[in-house]
């Protein structure tokens, strides 16, 4: 889609053909910092800093619960104080989580700067869709937006993977670590200094604010509890996460079948994530094309959702591991990248301005929800029944998904009282 597409009004400040270009080339870059500095990282704690299995499960939970714990006060605060500094926040705080990763090799430091780079993320889930939303104040063309972003934050992973990949290799994988913090801390810098924030009303003094905030919350639970359509989104939301949890016993089950050729698995597997992400990004262009349709959100969601099953029964019944990697592209590449465009999308038309970062932030808590709960649940049958039942389980759990989504009735959003009106759109 052009960007001239998403062009405002004439004499606005910053017309939205500026706003969608500053937008996209960020989704670019932070995407592309975030996944090569966690494929440099990966490795890293492994070879350098030697954790343990436990140790590194340990890791993923604690990230996981402090998520859990923080995604809501985050996204009330964004919507109290403001969306483009939370935004500014979220890199602040990860950014010096990432940097000061490549500095340490105890374990317990290295919870702390994990715990911190997920802390960030708390900050920017829910504000920069809000953030958008209202400076770009046009609901015909936000969802194409949101969806493109998705695509080019796929093509930053891309360069990502491949940039670090080279940039560990030349330099090391400390200094690597070190290199992708700094680069996301300059660019929070560049968030604060670029983004504008004109749309956007700020609670007025410190007591109101307070008491603005508990508004919000109930205000953004309220409408949440309200819309069954927000509802089916949230559920659906934590089975998939749960089953993209799994993805964790995809590596082990490709080397348990064994790799073709003489090359090095970690070469097959960097291939797969490349990929992966070529495959998300053909989707999302697919999708960004007919979002904007009555009932596609949810028809789409639901599709994805099919696509995902059909993916992991090839996945555990797979001969080869040419054959799971085709099945892995499938889950991975198309189900998770769309259903989490396509969630963001379909909530973000369903709710009221004042609340909009709050209940983005339910559903990023919807994803650790189902990491946490149903990602443990599939690690016991696994561990109890093999790799093999844990991926039909996983199909299974998608199916359900795809089933509740697909039921999901078109219906308008609710009235909450007290809530601002601007910027909901009726019609799914």
């Amino acid at each position: 889609v052009p960007f001239a597409s998403y062009w405002k009004t004439p004499g606005d400040p910053l017309p939205g053909r500026d706003l969608a270009q500053l937008y996209l080339r960020w989704m670019l870059v932070r995407t592309a910092l975030a996944r090569g500095w966690w494929l440099v990282t990966s490795l890293y704690l492994v070879v350098v800093a030697d954790l343990t299995p436990f140790q590194l499960v340990f890791v993923g939970t604690a990230q996981g619960l402090l998520a859990v714990l923080s995604e809501i006060p985050a996204g009330v605060v964004a919507d109290a104080v403001s969306r483009k500094w939370s935004v500014v926040a979220a890199h602040l705080l990860s950014g010096t989580g990432m940097l000061v990763t490549g500095l340490v090799t105890d374990f317990p430091a290295l919870v702390a700067t994990q715990m911190l780079w997920g802390l960030g993320w708390t900050f920017s889930s829910g504000a920069d869709v809000a953030w958008l939303t209202n400076e770009l104040d046009d609901e015909r063309r936000i969802s194409r937006l949101l969806t493109a972003g998705a695509r080019w934050g796929q093509a930053g992973g891309f360069a990502g993977i491949v940039g670090f990949g080279v940039l560990a290799w030349a330099v090391g994988l400390s200094a690597a670590i070190v290199a992708g913090g700094g680069a996301m801390l300059l660019l929070g810098l560049v968030v604060a200094a670029t983004f504008p924030e004109r749309n956007f009303v700020r609670v007025p003094g410190n007591r109101n604010r307070i008491r603005a905030t508990a508004g919000i919350f109930r205000r953004g639970v309220g409408l949440a509890r309200h819309d069954r359509e927000i509802l089916v989104v949230l559920g659906a939301t934590v089975l998939i996460h749960g089953v993209a949890e799994s993805g964790r016993l995809y590596p082990k089950h490709l080397v348990d079948l064994g790799f073709p050729g003489s090359a090095d698995p970690i070469a097959w597997l960097t291939a797969l994530s490349l990929a992966t992400l070529a495959m998300g990004a053909l989707a999302l262009r697919v999708v960004e094309g007919y979002i904007d349709g009555t009932g596609v959100a949810r028809r789409v969601y639901a599709l994805a959702c099919v696509i995902g099953v059909a993916g992991l029964v090839i996945l555990s019944q797979a001969p080869n591991s040419t054959t799971a990697m085709a099945g892995i592209v499938l889950v991975s590449g198309i189900t998770i990248s769309v259903t989490r465009s396509v969630g963001v999308i379909w909530v973000n038309r369903r709710v009221t301005t004042d609340v909009r970062a709050t209940v983005q932030s339910f559903l990023a808590q919807a994803e650790y929800s189902g990491e946490i709960v149903i990602g443990f649940a599939l690690a016991l049958v696994a561990s109890g029944s093999g790799i093999v039942a844990a991926i039909m389980v996983s199909a299974a759990i998608l199916a359900a998904a795809a089933m509740l989504v697909y039921r999901a009735a078109g219906s308008a959003p609710p009235k909450v009282e007290g809530a601002a009106t601007t910027g909901v759109n009726r019609e799914q």
